[in-house]
């Protein structure tokens, strides 16, 4: 049996690296910034659309933000939601209700109208205030239809995609380009602004004095809701300045002129600590409101020559698919980060045959760990197929989830840990915040996954994911890992479905999206049999799946993650 507890993974790391001063994150996000803004306000924090913002511009409009949201009668503790792609009024909004002593939460422009609703209401609970910065378009749209039922709601702030831009160049743009647009109309009982007329251009930038301390609220990002309802996990300014420490001490990230772009969106927990993350190294970030678009992407790389990518795996195969990509120089890139879902290996070799070797760095997280807790490491030998190696300052116990004994090395259970950046709990939640976070102060994150004698961990399944087959569980990231091999596969999603004559037992069902370069001729049949011979040779009987449908595309969720609960429905 492993002793967890003496954290045998710290010979894995790079050479130096040592557990850090739990003081560097006794400081506010505001605080910590300071250097940045102050010292690198000539730098570009990000080009969105080839327009260049510095980082002095960004700390001034957030002001402004602060400001605007100080004469409104928002105090310390009431919620800004963000309800935007990845546009410069993110980031400024961001900062701005931060230096406020505001929470941020991050509400996707993804969501129906009734998550859109539910998000705003729990946020608000009876007892805080409530903003929303969105597009024009989901304004009319969307936010009309719920308006009436969102009582927290009091202020609401509007810009268009293109709404950093001057009037002229927006009109150039649309001369061109169609664009989503809404009007923006009066509502009763509530506050309605322009982003740039009405704050931005508008209000002083003269910085506001509020009292936050390092243990305050600075984020509430809610999870996918898996079963039940989304939950808002709460992250202090602690959490995130933990994350900023540990994250550039373990990359060895110097701030200065590098780049980095993300196709992470920032209204997901990955999306808004890598941002931030490239804000505090004094990076130029591209920002991407459609993450799909490869060509955009290629362009930016062409430009900026960035030193880190970050995408989930879905987004590096479009990449991997893209002609202008593989005639791209790669020379500059250093790192592609890849996390929220599996990569399958034979799928990363290709992508490093691209970009050059030894450049993939997997990770693991949650939105209950500001994202990330365990990685590869950054200079030493990566092991493609693992999350890498628990993080500084971070404990990791893998449990049996029936029991809690602790489970041999080499034996898959369910992950543990305990960090800085676990989250403070859910959102006006107790019962489930007591149903994650245990006595010893570990987070139960729901992943399985087995560790290695030298620290590396792979994630083989969700709790929730795993398939019971008479008895043996299947796990289904490792099996789709597996079958991804078979050259007809593109993407493939496992599922389990009821076994009508085996109360309490399964069949794998197989969802699979064709291989773009495999040439089909039509017959299904045929295929689903080779298949299903090739998962015979390289699986046990259990794992092999029984039911199989060919699908065009695997529905994904809005960071591009396959969406099992969808495909069970």
């Amino acid at each position: 049996m492993s002793n967890y507890s003496d954290r045998f993974w710290k010979k894995s790391w790079d050479d130096g690296l040592e557990d850090l001063d739990p003081k560097l994150w006794d400081i506010t996000i505001p605080e910590v910034f300071r250097d940045t803004f102050d010292n690198y306000g000539d730098n570009i924090a990000f080009s969105f659309q080839n327009k260049e913002t510095k980082y002095a511009e960004l700390d001034k409009m957030s002001n402004s933000f602060a400001k605007m949201l100080i004469d409104n009668g928002f105090e310390k503790g009431d919620i800004v939601g963000i309800n935007l792609p990845n546009i410069p009024e993110y980031l400024i909004s961001v900062f701005g209700t931060l230096k406020a002593g505001c929470v941020v939460s991050g509400i996707s422009p993804l969501l129906s109208d009734v998550q859109m609703l539910y998000q705003i209401q729990d946020l608000g609970a009876g007892e805080k205030k409530v903003a929303l910065v969105t597009l024009d378009a989901i304004f009319e749209h969307r936010l009309l239809n719920i308006v009436s039922k969102a009582t927290d709601l009091k202020l609401v702030i509007a810009t268009s995609i293109i709404g950093s831009f001057s009037k002229e160049d927006q009109a150039k743009i649309h001369a061109v380009r169609e664009l989503p647009t809404g009007n923006v109309t009066p509502i009763e009982g509530k506050t309605v602004l322009d982003y740039w007329d009405d704050v931005i251009n508008k209000v002083p930038s003269d910085p506001v004095k509020v009292d936050i301390s390092p243990d305050d609220l600075g984020f509430i990002y809610y999870t996918g809701g898996t079963t039940g309802p989304p939950k808002g996990a709460m992250l202090t300014h602690s959490n995130i300045v933990a994350n900023l420490r540990i994250v550039s001490t373990w990359l060895g990230m110097e701030k200065g002129n590098d780049c980095a772009i993300s196709g992470f969106p920032f209204f997901h927990i990955g999306g808004l600590c890598f941002g931030i993350n490239c804000l505090y190294f004094a990076w130029i970030q591209v920002l991407l409101p459609d993450p799909r678009d490869t060509l955009t992407i290629c362009n930016a790389i062409k430009k900026y020559k960035p030193k880190v990518l970050a995408n989930v795996p879905s987004l590096y195969r479009l990449l991997i698919d893209t002609r202008k990509f593989k005639r791209l120089d790669h020379s500059a890139l250093e790192i592609c980060v890849s996390g929220a879902s599996p990569f399958p290996v034979d799928a990363q070799k290709e992508f490093e045959n691209i970009v050059g070797e030894q450049k993939i760095l997997e990770l693991l997280g949650m939105t209950e760990t500001c994202a990330i807790f365990s990685m590869n490491p950054a200079v030493k030998q990566k092991r493609l197929g693992t999350v890498g190696i628990p993080f500084l300052n971070t404990d990791v116990k893998i449990i049996d989830p029936d029991t809690g004994e602790l489970m041999p090395l080499g034996k898959p259970g369910e992950i543990c840990v305990r960090s800085p950046v676990n989250m403070k709990g859910y959102w006006k939640k107790p019962e489930e915040t007591a149903n994650t976070i245990d006595a010893d102060g570990y987070i139960h994150t729901g992943d399985v996954g087995w560790m290695s004698d030298d620290g590396f961990i792979t994630v083989v399944d969700r709790t929730k994911d795993m398939i019971i087959v008479g008895g043996f569980k299947v796990f289904s990231s490792k099996l789709e890992d597996t079958l991804t091999e078979h050259p007809a596969i593109g993407t493939i999603a496992t599922i389990g479905v009821k076994n009508p004559d085996r109360p309490g037992s399964e069949f794998v069902k197989a969802f699979i999206q064709l291989d773009a370069k495999y040439e089909y001729d039509g017959n299904e049949e045929a295929l689903i049999a080779d298949i299903q011979n090739f998962a015979r040779e390289r699986c046990a009987p259990y794992e092999v799946p029984k039911l199989f449908e060919i699908v065009e595309e695997l529905p994904l969720t809005a960071v591009g993650k396959v969406d099992k609960k969808l495909l069970r429905q």
